[in-house]
C-alpha cells in the first residue's frame, strides 16, 4: 500500500507545528568526530522543507548498540556540530527527550529551529517497541515523519509504536525516494532486469534470490557467497570460505534458477588473504587445495559488465570479493564501474548495502548510480519481499 509522503502536507497550515522527525544518524565516529556525514547529508532535504514552512523540527535517531542504558561513548552529542555544520544553524540538544521538561521547551523553539534529541536507546523500552515510551516520543511533536529508512526494518518506539499515536504519520522525502526506487525496481522493472548480488555467505542472501527469482531475468553471483555454489557443483573449492549447510540448498537453487542464476567462470585465488600474496586467476574447476577464492577473475567481470550495460534496470547488493584488502577489489570496481556505465546509457541503478556503496564510494563512483539505499539492513530486507515495520505503521495514500 502507497504511503503518505511529506508532499501529502504541502497544502496544509504547518507554520509553528513541531515536526518529529525520525532519522538515521547512527553515523561512524573516530576520536569525537564524524568521519563519514552521508546520512546526515541525505536527511538535509526532509529538514529543509519542515523549515522553509515554519515548523519546528526535533529529530530522533539511535546512535550505536548501547548496552544496559546511557553510556557516554553513544551520545548523540557527538553529531550536534556536524549537524550544526550541515545546516548553517544552531541546533538545541535535549538529553531528556521523555521529560515533560523537554515536551515544553519544544514548543518554545523558534519556527525554522532544529533540535536533536538524545540517542533512543538510552531509554528502556526503544528496541522492545513499548508503547509508553512512544507517548513520551509523541508528545515531542505535532505529527510524526520517518526519514530514517535504515532502521525501518526495526519496530522499535520511535520507528513503529509512535507512528501509530502521533498523526499525520507519514515519510519522508529519504525514505519517499527509497520506497520509489526500490519499489519500482521490483514492481515495475524497465526489462532487462539484472540483479548483482555478492557478499560472504548464501544464507544472507538466500531470501532475496528466492523473491528475485521471477522478477529478474538474471541474478549475477560473486564474491564468497559463489563459493558455496561452486561446493553444490561439486567443484574444489580448496581454503574458500563456503557454508557447507547450506551447499544443498545452493544445489536446490542452482536446479530451480536454470540460466538466470549466474556464476563466475573464474576467480582470483591466493594462500593467504594480503594485499602482498601471491595471486592466481584460475577457472572455477580449477582452484587447487590449500588456495583460496578472493575475487571474480577478469573474464568474469568483463562477462558482469557486459550483462550490467545492456541492463535497463539494476540492483546491486554485496561486493564480489574481499574489497577491503587489494587487490582482491578488482572485481567489485569492475561492477561499480559497469553500474556508472550502465547509469550513464539511462539504466536505473540502484545499489543497496553498507559494503556496496563503500565500494562505490571508494572508486570514486558514489554520485554515478541512479540512487544509494542508506539502509543495509532495511534495503535488504525489502529485497526478500518482506514488510518495512517502520514503512507500514505511516499512514496509507
Amino acid at each position: 500500500m502507497p504511503k503518505k509522503t511529506l508532499e501529502a502536507l504541502a497544502g496544509q497550515p504547518l507554520e509553528g507545528l513541531r515536526a518529529l522527525v525520525r532519522v538515521d544518524f547512527n553515523v561512524p565516529v573516530k576520536h569525537g568526530a564524524v568521519t563519514d556525514r552521508t546520512r546526515i547529508d541525505a536527511a538535509l532535504p526532509t529538514i529543509a522543507w519542515l523549515r522553509d514552512r515554519g515548523c519546528r523540527v526535533i529529530l530522533l535517531s539511535h546512535f550505536g548498540r548501547p548496552k544496559g542504558g546511557p553510556d557516554p561513548a553513544y551520545s548523540l552529542a557527538v553529531v550536534k556540530p556536524t549537524l550544526e555544520a550541515a545546516l548553517g544553524t544552531p541546533v538545541q540538544f535535549f538529553e531528556d527527550p521523555t521529560s515533560e521538561a523537554t515536551a515544553a521547551a519544544t514548543r518554545r523553539m523558534p519556527r525554522g529551529a532544529v533540535a536533536l534529541a538524545e540517542n533512543t536507546r538510552f531509554f528502556p523500552g526503544e528496541e522492545r517497541n513499548e508503547r509508553a515510551l512512544a507517548e513520551r516520543f509523541a508528545a515531542l511533536g505535532d505529527f510524526y515523519v520517518n526519514d530514517a529508512f535504515g532502521s525501518a526494518h526495526r519496530a522499535h518506539a520511535s520507528t513503529e509504536a509512535v507512528a501509530h499515536l502521533l498523526k499525520p504519520a507519514v515519510a519522508g522525502l529519504l525514505m519517499a525516494k527509497e520506497l520509489a526506487y526500490l519499489g519500482d525496481a521490483l514492481a515495475t522493472p524497465t526489462r532487462p532486469f539484472v540483479a548483482v548480488l555478492g557478499g560472504a555467505k548464501v544464507s544472507g542472501k538466500i531470501d532475496v534470490i528466492e523473491h528475485l527469482l521471477p522478477r529478474v531475468d538474471a541474478v549475477l553471483v560473486g564474491g564468497a557467497m559463489a563459493c558455496t555454489f561452486f561446493a553444490a557443483l561439486g567443484l574444489e573449492v580448496g581454503a574458500s570460505l563456503i557454508e557447507p549447510d547450506r551447499v544443498e540448498v545452493a544445489r536446490d537453487l542452482l536446479g530451480r534458477a536454470g540460466r538466470k542464476l549466474v556464476l563466475p567462470s573464474g576467480a582470483v585465488v591466493a594462500q593467504r588473504l594480503a594485499s602482498d600474496a601471491p595471486t592466481r586467476e584460475v577457472a572455477r574447476e580449477d582452484v587447487e587445495p590449500g588456495w583460496a577464492v578472493y575475487d571474480i577473475d577478469r573474464g568474469t567481470a568483463d562477462a558482469f559488465r557486459d550483462r550490467i550495460v545492456a541492463a535497463r534496470t539494476v540492483v546491486w547488493n554485496g561486493p564480489m570479493g574481499v574489497f577491503e584488502t587489494p587487490p582482491f577489489d578488482r572485481g567489485t570496481i569492475a561492477v561499480a564501474r559497469a553500474l556508472a556505465e550502465a547509469t550513464i546509457q539511462g539504466a536505473v541503478t540502484v545499489v543497496g548495502g553498507g559494503d556496496s556503496a563503500a565500494a562505490l564510494a571508494g572508486a570514486g563512483l558514489f554520485g554515478s548510480v541512479s540512487h544509494v539505499s542508506t539502509g543495509g539492513g532495511a534495503s535488504l530486507e525489502f529485497l526478500e519481499g518482506k514488510t518495512l515495520p517502520g514503512v507500514a505503521a505511516l499512514d496509507d495514500l
